[in-house]
């Protein structure tokens, strides 16, 4: 078998995002377990054999894909933390947010809460699923960190609750939208206007500064 001639890295990195970019549309309309290698390669503009040149399997394509798309999606709220200048603003400026995604990505969404379940049966998934969880607990835990300073407050649950808590209320809008469409994300906004109140604590009005 003649050697595998070097690949340049930054082509070839680029063909697997592009194929990464073409997989998310099949895996977002087909979910996890309906997608085969084979059919994302159909629907898409390259052959069978190109992506398996790429990725030696659909577990492979899978994760790649869905850590491209997460790296994006860490920075969405970075914005929100940086402009607001008052709890109001933020947990608004929050819950808009929130509701844009479901609306412009609602597929790219079900794939990720799809492959989190599919993690715990599947352990070729188990790693890097749990690995991009942390990235998003994090990227909720900036939003609930500066609402706090922006109220002079403290955190009142660990970041694994309060990334829960806003995680459940976002799944459930998600699952409600596909059947009900846009005025479940009203209901969203107003959900997450009561639940930040409750994430943060008062802060000791000893510490100075503590005084309103």
């Amino acid at each position: 078998m003649p050697p595998v001639k070097d690949r340049p890295a930054g082509k070839f990195d680029r063909r697997r995002d592009e194929l990464a970019e073409s997989a998310l549309l099949t895996l977002g309309e087909l979910g996890y377990a309906r997608a085969s290698l084979r059919e994302i390669a159909g629907n898409s503009p390259f052959s069978h054999g190109v992506v398996h040149y790429y990725f030696s399997d659909k577990t492979e394509l899978v994760i790649y894909s869905v850590r491209h798309y997460k790296a994006r999606c860490v920075t969405r709220y970075d914005a929100v933390v940086s402009d607001s200048t008052t709890p109001g603003e933020l947990v608004d400026a929050f819950a808009a947010k929130l509701a844009q995604t479901i609306r412009d990505e609602a597929p790219m969404h079900r794939l990720w809460y799809d492959l989190r379940t599919q993690s715990m049966f599947e352990e070729s998934l188990r790693e890097a699923i749990t690995e991009i969880d942390g990235t998003l607990e994090a990227m909720i835990w900036r939003v609930i960190d500066r609402y706090a300073t922006l109220c002079d407050a403290r955190p009142s649950v660990p970041a694994p609750t309060a990334y829960a808590m806003l995680d459940g209320l976002f799944q459930g809008a998600l699952l409600a939208y596909t059947t009900s469409g846009e005025p479940v994300l009203d209901g969203l906004a107003a959900q997450v206007r009561t639940v930040m109140p409750l994430l943060v604590s008062a802060a000791d009005p000893t510490r100075t500064g503590g005084q309103r």
